[in-house]
Formats: C-alpha cells, sequence, structure tokens
C-alpha cells in the first residue's frame, strides 16, 4: 500500500508547487531583458523584496542605490536630514555608477516613500541620467501613508521619458519598528498584485 501512496503523493507535492509558484511559472517577458534596468532604494529591504519579484518576472540588471555617504542606522536622525535635503534641494552624491545607461530602454525605479515624497537618493539617480525617451517606471512601498507627490515627482525629473502607471504596495513602518514585512501571505499577495500590473501595463504577457 505504502508502495502504491508514493507516486501519488509526489504528484500531488509537485502539483502543489506549481501552483505555489505559478506566478513566476506563467509569465513572459514582452521585452528584451538587456535593455531592461532595475534600479531601486531600499532601507529596511521591502523595496528591495518588490525589485526582486520585477527581476524574476521581466529579468534585466537589477541594481541597488547607494550613497558615498550613508545615511545613518537611528531614524530619527534620517528623517531629519532627509528633511533638511529636502528643504535645500540637496541632492546626495551616489556611491552606484550604472555603466552604458543608453543601452536600457525600460528602468524601473523603486523606492519608498519618505516623509510624503520621492527620496533624495532617487532624485539623484534621476538628475545624473539622462532617461529621454525610455519608458520609466516607478514603483513604490510605504508605511501606510500612499504614495505622497513621488510619482509626479518621477513625472517632473523625467519630462522626456514615457511613464507607465506605477506600482505602489504597504510595506513596513519604520517609525513603528515594523521593518520587514514582505514574507508569508504577505508576499505572496504583493507578488499577485504585482503581476496583475505588469500585465497591465503590458511588461509581461
Amino acid at each position: 500500500m505504502t508502495n502504491l501512496l508514493l507516486p501519488a503523493l509526489i504528484l500531488l507535492s509537485a502539483c502543489s508547487a506549481d501552483k505555489a509558484n505559478n506566478s513566476t511559472v506563467n509569465t513572459i517577458p514582452l521585452a528584451d531583458s538587456s535593455k531592461v534596468l532595475i534600479v531601486y532604494l531600499s532601507r529596511t529591504n521591502n523595496t528591495k523584496a518588490v525589485a526582486e519579484m520585477i527581476h524574476r518576472k521581466v529579468g534585466g540588471k537589477l541594481t541597488a542605490i547607494e550613497l558615498q555617504t550613508p545615511y545613518p542606522a537611528n531614524y530619527q536622525a534620517t528623517v531629519q536630514q532627509v528633511a533638511r535635503e529636502n528643504e535645500t534641494g540637496y541632492l546626495p552624491p551616489l556611491k552606484t555608477i550604472i555603466d552604458s545607461i543608453g543601452k536600457y530602454e525600460i528602468i524601473f525605479i523603486g523606492f519608498p516613500t519618505w516623509g510624503m515624497q520621492l527620496p533624495p537618493p532617487m532624485k539623484s539617480f534621476l538628475s545624473q541620467y539622462n532617461l529621454q525617451n525610455k519608458t520609466v517606471i516607478p514603483f513604490n512601498t510605504n508605511g501606510g501613508y500612499g504614495i505622497g507627490n513621488s510619482f509626479d515627482k518621477v513625472k517632473e525629473l523625467c519630462p522626456n521619458s514615457t511613464i507607465p502607471e506605477g506600482f505602489t504596495t504597504r510595506g513596513g513602518s519604520e517609525r513603528d519598528g515594523q521593518l520587514f514585512v514582505m514574507e508569508g501571505t504577505k508576499l505572496v499577495s504583493v507578488e499577485a498584485e504585482l503581476e496583475n500590473w505588469l500585465k497591465r501595463i503590458k511588461v509581461i504577457e
């Protein structure tokens, strides 16, 4: 009896695995992955997790934005520094360098909402590189207050780019001590929402 049940159990396990991974198995990128760049800024790794989801579905080059002088580890100190940068228009110098930006046609840019605005490092990136005639696709995680004016700022800094509908989802809330949340059922639901979005903007089939 045990020998007869074993193949059936293996088959059931395989089917369950297929269902769990269905969102990654059935996606077909519509763009040449060599022309896709995914750039992200992430402090508590929630935006990084979303960037990695996009990378699994679309391919391309995945790059984290790093600063020449990183922000303080202390949350409140970072909040104060970012507020000063936003008030003065200061653009923090980036450690990250993108080679041959011209070869990319689709550029995903991911970031958290900081002070209801686009984070200064992402402003630095968009100001440093010429993204004219490229498709710039924003994606965002936030602590529950939404995107603020961040997507509008992307449009302002990329006036000659094509900017489709962006993606946003609830991440952690460092202010409240809630850090990484992209795991378990949360991860599954966000990945499903993200796949639907990628299909809607015609990046995957």
